[in-house]
């Protein structure tokens, strides 16, 4: 059986979306959003370096370590291999979903529809990522889908941001929130450690003030 995603979440639920085109950056990362409150982390398989930088995290035990566009089993296996504790893929694949749970691994998979929420449940799933959130109807969204699916918590992910993180959080069907503003791609390439602690800072205080 794997950990539950949600026993994996820290106090603070926002999952930082991360593409990293150098692996060594990973630590420097990883201790700036654990400074700023953020202890879970999504390092997507967007560049050859992902693997890397997961590999990189595996052994830290303050940071949640998950891998972001998995997209067929190889990947699973690949991620599981590299020290990741989650999965989140960008679209519902009984493939990948199997696959992870024959790892043991939590997996998000993307949803849109009311037919993926159908195909989530029989495949056992509780928490799916509504992707592209934004796109999608953003909180409207939420609403629509948790009514008919009250059994499924939500993480909503693409088009979130510092300001509508807050009233994402609000909605008793969402589990937590996911996006990169916290970890924008200029300040990584730029080693700005302290621009995105100040940013991972502000989104933490800003959900957990907020009630969430």
């Amino acid at each position: 059986m794997s950990i539950p995603m949600h026993a994996l979440l820290p106090s603070s639920p926002i999952v930082p979306v991360v593409t990293l085109t150098d692996a060594t950056h990973a630590t420097a990362l990883a201790d700036a959003l654990t400074a700023g409150g953020i202890s879970i982390i999504e390092i997507t398989l967007r560049t050859p370096e992902g693997l890397k930088a997961i590999a990189a995290l595996r052994d830290r035990t303050d940071v949640v370590v998950g891998a972001g566009t998995v997209r067929n089993a190889a990947d699973v296996t690949a991620v599981a291999e590299a020290g990741a504790r989650f999965l989140v893929a960008p679209g519902l694949s009984r493939e990948i979903v199997e696959a992870a749970q024959s790892a043991a691994l939590p997996v998000i998979p993307g949803i849109a529809t009311g037919s993926d929420l159908l195909e989530a449940i029989a495949l056992g799933l509780t928490h799916v990522k509504l992707f592209p959130a934004g796109a999608l109807g953003g909180l409207d969204a939420v609403r629509a889908l948790s009514a008919p699916f009250p059994e499924i918590s939500f993480m909503p992910s693409g088009g979130v941001t510092a300001e509508n993180a807050p009233h994402y959080m609000r909605h008793e069907a969402v589990f937590a929130v996911s996006g990169s503003w916290m970890v924008p791609p200029d300040a990584v390439e730029a080693r700005d450690w302290r621009r995105i602690e100040r940013l991972s800072r502000a989104a933490a205080e800003a959900v957990v003030g907020d009630g969430a």
